[in-house]
């Protein structure tokens, strides 16, 4: 199989400055030929120099309908590169793009203007989404000047939750998100969830296990019943929209209840648990578990669709 790494991002977002980084560390120097395929041609251009030092050559596919397995075997036979860099363009339909049947995507990194995020997230969703869906790393950089970090951060969570983010500016890597900037005190009581506050402390959680553990919360939720769950647990959450109307998510963790065979399929209940990072099975791993305090039957609320925009 040939190694591919996917680099996606829109014009200008940066694409070039990272794959330079990359081909000129210590690290990357090693056996064998670069194919870099580039997809478009933006202000930056490639240093000869550390091309030939790297041993990478670049060949240009400035057309979508170029962009076929076909011409990418050519393109194989004619270098013979242990791996193959693409600098993919970010106006291009991923979804419908196809590679060689040899070939195997081994890491897809996104990058992101965070001054252009706003427009592109509004007016080419779908776009970005498709992006960022399969992305391992999501790189926002000139950061510079850009306040609400944290929503930028859901955004990308929402369509990707497994993904790593980094936020750079002039002087490098960010800090990520502080307790602070949680829209809910983490020090009270029983922290209430709404519509929107749910949706950050699931994100959050996930990321910030440690902030939660042995923490109370409260918060209406939908109850999932999976069948592989053991009988004193079930899943209660929300809908949320991840994207468009069209791609759906349910957002919950397993929560401990001893009579949760009582409980229905969609039905709605209040949940007031506390928090335990512990080993459950179904994660395969460590996470987020819930050992409910009480379980009430409720109403659905007004909007039982969660949003992160």
């Amino acid at each position: 199989m040939k190694p591919v790494y996917m680099i996606n991002g829109f014009l200008e977002s940066g694409k070039t400055e990272f794959i330079t980084y990359t081909l000129a560390q210590p690290y990357f120097q090693v056996r064998g030929k670069t194919l870099l395929i580039l997809c478009e041609e933006g202000e930056n251009e490639y240093d000869p120099a550390l091309l030939k030092q790297s041993r990478t050559t670049l060949e240009l596919i400035d057309a979508e309908e170029d962009f076929t397995p076909n011409r990418l075997i050519e393109l194989e036979k004619k270098h013979k590169p242990e791996r193959i860099i693409i600098e993919y363009n970010g106006m291009w339909n991923y979804k419908e793009m196809k590679l060689p049947w040899h070939w195997k995507i081994e890491q897809q990194i996104t990058t992101i203007d965070a001054s252009t995020f706003p427009m592109y997230f509004t007016n080419m969703k779908s776009l970005l989404a498709e992006q960022i869906r399969k992305s391992e790393l999501i790189i926002f950089n000139r950061c510079d000047g850009v306040e609400d970090l944290g929503s930028y951060k859901r955004n990308v969570k929402a369509i990707n939750p497994k993904a790593e983010i980094v936020f750079e500016d002039a002087n490098g890597e960010i800090n990520e998100i502080m307790e602070e900037d949680l829209p809910y005190d983490l020090k009270a009581p029983v922290i209430e969830l709404d519509n929107e506050r749910y949706g950050i402390w699931y994100l959050d959680s996930m990321d910030h296990p440690e902030r939660y553990e042995g923490k109370t919360v409260s918060f209406v939720g939908m109850v999932l019943k999976p069948k592989q769950f053991p009988k004193d647990y079930f899943v209660p959450g929300r809908m949320a929209m991840t994207c468009c109307a069209e791609d759906m998510a349910f957002l919950g963790y397993a929560c401990e209840y001893g009579q949760a065979q009582e409980l229905e399929d969609q039905q709605w209940v209040k949940v007031t648990a506390r928090v335990e990072t512990s080993y459950f099975e179904q994660y395969q791993g460590e996470g987020p578990v819930l050992r409910a305090l009480s379980v009430e039957r409720t109403r659905a609320p007004k909007e039982e669709i969660i949003s992160f925009v």
